[in-house]
């Protein structure tokens, strides 16, 4: 390869999280080294159709009503022409990119369809492979595989849609023996806390049930935590390395959408205020999480500290990726900028594909 590398960076999407998605997306493009790197913009729109080049970017940040940041004068690519495209990956667009780097958070992006078109086409991209891609996905497997490993967790049972059609009854009885009240109802296959209901009395619980089975087939509950919430960053392939610890500090009753995205509704502490050994401790679950997934890039890794004992949350592979979200921060405050992070990534995909590619 001769002169700089061009980087497809693939956003928006047809899920919930588009609009995270674009934001995520023109922050990378914004701040990547343009001395090693030509971005190329890729978008998918939320009915599925293709964008690829020119001002995609921002023509479905205006469908969508978001506003971006301002572009400086590099902020723009014109290397491919723009043209709408339905279903699989556009003709040619595996010749004209090196590398690709997937912004689309949650289904048909952060689930594993899209990596495994990337792998079809031969592309190199950043994060995790179709596997780990598709557990970090799945609230339920994700946590039956790193309950297999022994890694700590909150109490929670997997119902799916048809099992509370037929009885919603003994389900809610259930619930209330073996779980409890408190507890959370949540979508398997869902991020950014959409369809995510906290549940203080069982007179409530019909209700949470139906409005995550609008969202996904299985539905996962899980008892209410009092504690605090911790994050960790993970950056790595074979090797990878745990940031410091971080702390969530919701202005509401819990960290859902509304607080996750409107300014001023979350504080996030870095480092968090734990002791050593809690510190420790996090990082090292983090890095065993990592790895029982099988996951490669980055993931952000989501932990719940009640009283002296952590307990995994969930794991992320594809987290919001703003300067100011937390994956970045994290390693920011770990010495690895924002610019930098977005460089290490890149060549951890190209190290990655060469692996997997070796004769």
């Amino acid at each position: 390869m001769t002169g700089r590398l061009r980087v497809g960076v693939i956003f928006g999407g047809r899920s919930r999280e588009h609009e995270v998605s674009l934001a995520s997306a023109a922050s990378v493009i914004q701040a990547i080294d343009r001395s090693r790197y030509e971005p190329v913009p890729i978008g998918i729109g939320k009915d599925g159709r293709w964008l690829v080049g020119g001002d995609s970017l921002r023509a479905l940040a205006a469908a969508s009503g978001v506003t971006l940041p301002p572009r400086d004068s590099a902020g723009s690519s014109t290397a491919l022409t723009t043209f709408d495209h339905a279903g699989g990956l556009p003709a040619g667009l595996a010749r004209e990119v090196e590398v690709v780097f997937p912004l689309i958070h949650g289904p048909f992006g952060e689930d594993g369809t899209l990596q495994g078109l990337l792998e079809l086409a031969g592309v190199p991209y950043v994060g995790a492979g179709v596997l780990a891609s598709a557990v970090g996905m799945d609230k339920a497997i994700q946590k039956a595989l790193l309950r297999a490993h022994g890694i700590p967790m909150v109490e929670h049972r997997v119902f799916l849609r048809h099992e509370w059609g037929a009885d919603p009854s003994g389900i809610a009885g259930r619930v209330g023996r073996e779980i409890g009240f408190p507890c959370f109802v949540k979508p398997t296959n869902l991020g950014s806390s959409v369809g995510i209901s906290k549940v203080k009395t069982q007179d409530a619980f019909a209700a949470a049930m139906e409005e995550a089975a609008r969202h996904d087939r299985k539905v996962l509950v899980e008892r209410a935590v009092t504690g605090r919430e911790i994050e960790v960053a993970v950056l790595g392939n074979d090797h990878p390395e745990a940031s410091v610890p971080g702390e969530v500090i919701p202005e509401k009753e819990w960290y859902d959408y509304e607080a996750k995205y409107t300014p001023g509704l979350t504080r996030f502490v870095i480092p968090a205020p734990i002791t050593d050994e809690q510190s420790r401790q996090a990082r090292e679950l983090a890095l065993r999480a990592f790895r029982a997934v099988d996951t490669a890039g980055m993931a952000r890794v989501d932990f719940f500290l009640e009283g002296d004992r952590l307990l995994f949350n969930e794991i992320n592979t594809i987290p919001g990726f703003t300067t100011t979200s937390g994956y970045p921060r994290l390693w920011a405050a770990s010495g690895v900028p924002y610019p930098e992070l977005i460089s290490r990534l890149i060549d951890l995909a190209l190290e990655r594909h060469a692996d997997k590619h070796r004769s």
